[in-house]
This record gives C-alpha cells, structure tokens and sequence, in this order.
C-alpha cells in the first residue's frame, strides 16, 4: 500500500531509501540530504515532455513520457531494488509530489515495496527546511570555538566528532575555508539550498544533544549565507578561545592551506590569491609574500601573512582571555579536545534534548524589544 505521508513523518522515519525521481540536473541543483537519484525522466527527456506539454497539450505530453518511460520499468525497480534491503521501506518524491513521483509509487507498489510519498516534493521540504533556519530561534545552545588563523579550530572540532560530540562543520559544508587560499584543492561549493539542507540535516541530528560545537565565523562563506537565526545562536552561544604559539600556527596553516605548495600547478592560484590582497597590504608587501611563494619559503609567506593581515584583522588574544568561558591551549590536539569535552559534558543545556525552533514572530511588532535582531552584521 502507499502511504502519503509530510516530509516531518518522511524524517521520522528512520531506515529508509530516500529516493529522488527528478532529472539529475534538478538533483544536482539541490536534494534531501541521504536522497540517491533515480530519474523518471533525464534531463533531455524532461525536457522535450515540457515542451510538448506547452506547445501541444497535457494529454500529449503525457503520452510521450509513457513512451519514454516504459521501456527502462524494470531497470528503474532493479536500481531501486539494489538499494533496498528486503523489507526497507522507500520514501519517494519529486518535485511538487506531482505525477512523477506517484507513478514511481505506484510501480514499486506493485513490485511489492513498502513504498511511502512525501505530500508536496521537495517543494515542501524545501519550505520546511527554510521554516526551521530562517523563521525561528533555534533552541540549541551554541559553543563556539574562536581563536587566530591556524591555532587549529577545525582539528580540534573534528577531534570533538570522533569522540561522540555534536559538530557543525559550516566550513566543511560549504566547502570552503576561511582563508585567502581557502578555495585552492577544493570542488565547487553546493548552492545556498543545498548549504541549507545540510545545515538542517546536522542541527536536527545535534537536537537530542542540546547543545552544537561550531567555530566562529563570518555570515559569508564564500558565495553561502550563513542564516541569522544560526548567527544569533552562535552569538550568543559559549566562547571558547583556542591559543598556541605562532611556530604551530605557522605549520597548521601550510598544512591546511598550502598543501601541494611546491606543486608547480598550484602556486600561480597561490600568487593570484594573495594578490588580491593588494588594496589591504598595499603592493610592495604582497610582492615580498609572493616572492617567498615562488622561492618556495611557504613558511615565511605564510608568517608573513598572520603577522601582518590574518592577526590584525582578527584582534584574537594569543594566551588565555577572561572574557571566555574558557581558553585552551592546543599545541597537544588531543589533549585541547579533552578539556574541550570536559566542559561541554559539564553544561547544563548538554544532554537535555531540544525541538526544532520556536517561530521569530511578528518581528515588525517586537523590534523596539531586547532580545534577537532581524540581522547579525559581522561575525559572531
């Protein structure tokens, strides 16, 4: 039988293949995280439907992707099959929950699948997503990790994953790190509803913890915005200040930023990125800069860049602040993830499960109060 179910039942429901049936350059656009593709329809075949669908009539168009579709049935419900372990429930969807996805079902009901159908596609999840990140107050409680290029903020969080806490890796999402050479070795970010998705996936899967490690950064990633709602959670969130010394700094950051320096491929991005740096460092430093780059003394390149743009720009204590709830040493990875931890698991918001989010509201009626802005300028 098919069950029709919201996209909140289709997310509640926990071993599951999640199916797309769009054509892969909707699935390339943007999916529901997890989701495999299965198109109905490819690309070029969608589109001569749509054509016919406006130029001669429904009927007809509908007539042509019977045509187009039947002849690969069986290979649809073998991919589908190869998938699904027996008994495994698949949730399918389309666009709009449209024709698409209804047939699919009602294939995959006849081959014996235990099939369900999200009501309104991806459309609806879409607005549900959008619901959960730009609508509310999330009601997670953030920690956020601060500290000068290179003290190792990204290890430390991923140190934190592998021991079983909730991370939010905003960089590791969009694909991009926050640095001048932060694009250079790494494939094209997703778009801001894929970012999205992602972002909800992980903050919902971090709900039963109550609380979510994130390290601080700039509503801008690249060409993603980070939505307010999360800014204002990281605002106002634990601070904790990561410190080492600049000989650390300097390494973690060639070993981060610059791998492959040496590589004669990739040093003219090199020299193309700190070049940009011009109208901040002024030409006569960023030609000293690149001509460490092309001597090959990353290391000087690279300290050049901390003492002079990356500290200045960030103002971060380089030893234990008062203004933090707690300062960590993290010369020793494991051991700055130790104490990390410690404090965490101490919080009184750790363990105590949280919902989704609490509606902003009538921000036009509410905005003379305290309390959460409509923006967040800067960073958090």
């Amino acid at each position: 039988m098919i069950k029709n179910i919201t996209v909140e039942e289709a997310l509640g429901i926990g071993s599951a293949v999640i199916v797309d049936v769009r054509s892969e350059e909707e699935y390339g656009d943007t999916t529901i995280p997890g989701a495999i593709n299965v198109p109905l329809l490819n690309n070029e075949e969608r589109a001569r439907v749509g054509t016919v669908y406006k130029q001669v009539s429904p009927v007809d168009a509908r007539k042509l992707g019977m045509e187009l579709i039947a002849p690969k049935l069986v290979e649809l419900v073998n991919t589908i099959e190869a998938k699904a372990a027996p008994g495994k429930k698949v949730i399918l969807f389309c666009w709009r929950g449209g024709l698409r996805s209804q047939f699919v079902s009602y294939v995959l009901d006849l081959m014996g699948f235990d099939v369900y159908r999200i009501n309104g596609g991806y459309k609806a999840y879409r607005r549900y997503v959008n619901a959960y990140l730009n609508e509310s107050v999330l009601q997670h409680r953030a920690v956020v990790t601060h500290g000068l290029t290179g003290v190792g903020k990204t290890l430390v969080l991923r140190e934190l994953l592998k021991m079983g806490m909730p991370v939010l890796d905003l960089e590791g999402l969009a694909v991009h790190r926050g640095s001048v050479y932060g694009k250079i070795g790494l494939p094209p970010s997703p778009g801001q509803k894929q970012f999205e998705a992602l972002l909800f996936e992980e903050l919902r899967r971090a709900e039963e913890k109550g609380v979510f490690l994130v390290e601080c950064e700039s509503r801008r990633l690249g060409r993603l915005l980070v939505p307010i709602p999360l800014m204002n959670a990281m605002k106002n969130g634990y601070r904790i200040l990561l410190y080492t010394s600049l000989e650390v700094r300097i390494r973690r950051s060639i070993e981060e930023y610059t791998a492959g320096a040496r590589d004669k491929d990739v040093v003219p991005q090199l020299l193309e990125a700190t070049s940009a740096l011009v109208r901040y460092l002024g030409n006569k430093k960023v030609e000293e800069i690149n001509s460490y780059i092309t001597q090959g003394q990353i290391d000087k390149a690279v300290e050049l860049l901390l003492v002079e743009y990356y500290d200045p720009l960030y103002k971060y204590p380089d030893r234990p602040a008062p203004e933090y709830h707690i300062s960590v040493d993290t010369t020793d990875i494991k051991s700055a993830a130790d104490q990390i931890y410690k404090f965490v698991s101490a919080l009184n918001e750790y363990n105590v499960p949280v919902s989704g989010g609490v509606p902003i509201g009538n921000w036009e009626g509410s905005k003379g109060s305290k309390g959460i802005k409509g923006d967040v300028p800067g960073n958090c």
